[in-house]
């Protein structure tokens, strides 16, 4: 008799919604080589598909969100050096292009890569029990990729505290420090109404409008300037822009067509 070895990553559409649910319980949902390659063919699907609105990133259980790299394989941080991109850094370069929002249900403990993987969406929901760390320091190594994805995200001196002596912040320090967009005792209620919230807008100004989001940061205030001052012409070209503006005049809820 064989046994199937069970998926790394969990994947269901829940309506327009796409849920991504690391699926390794037993090893605090640390990611693995199969998790990475399969959430990077997971958002790149999401993002070549018009009908999925956004992408839920999540944990199996209840204990740990994902407690970054697997400490235990031993092999963890064994790169081949010859390739200059490697395949965490690449997650978060396709996260950054993603215009699909992305949001973490964050369920419990989340560490090290796994606040990667939390600081590359868009937003971000926790259970009151959720914990926020970079324990690197613990066992030798430092906070390395993951701050790419965090140095906008927590006050610099917060960020160094972590970093420097691999301490937690609780579910309340990560909402008073803006890492987080909300605390919730049914943390799944929490996501379902941030989605609702979201759903009934236009997924033309969501794709163009995160794009923009994610393009300017980068750049210093002329040329963010200059970008944006030519972006809000090309939304007032869009169905959805049209669409939008008669149904204000006409005082009725739009019917997006999502172009």
């Amino acid at each position: 008799m064989t046994h199937e070895t069970p998926k790394e990553l969990l994947e269901e559409m829940r309506g327009p919604v796409m849920w991504l649910t690391i699926n390794r319980e037993e090893r605090r949902n640390a990611i693995s080589a199969g998790v990475l390659a399969s959430m990077s063919a997971a958002l790149a699907r999401a993002n070549q598909d018009r009908a999925v609105r956004a992408v839920v990133i999540t944990g199996a259980g209840t204990r740990a969100f994902c407690a970054g790299a697997d400490l235990q394989s031993g092999k963890s941080f064994k790169f081949d050096y010859s390739e200059p991109y490697v395949g965490f850094a690449n997650l978060f370069r396709q996260a950054r292009q993603s215009t699909v929002p992305l949001i973490a249900r964050v369920n419990g403990a989340c560490m090290a890569g796994g606040m990667g993987i939390m600081g590359m969406c868009d937003m971000a929901v926790c259970s009151p029990t959720a914990i926020f760390g970079l324990p690197e320091v613990k066992v030798g190594l430092f906070p390395a990729q993951v701050l790419s994805v965090l140095g906008n995200l927590l006050p610099r001196r917060v960020l160094a505290e972590m970093c420097l002596t691999g301490e937690p912040l609780t579910a309340q320090q990560a909402l008073q420090y803006d890492l987080i967009n909300h605390v919730s005792d049914d943390v799944d209620a929490g996501v379902e109404w941030m989605l609702g919230r979201m759903l009934d807008k236009s997924p033309a100004a969501i794709r163009r409008g995160l794009y923009t989001m994610k393009k300017i940061e980068a750049m210093a205030f002329e040329e963010s300037m200059a970008f944006t001052e030519s972006q809000i012409g090309l939304f007032a070209l869009t169905e959805d822009a049209v669409e939008g503006q008669l149904a204000f005049r006409e005082k009725r809820k739009p019917v997006w067509t999502g172009r």
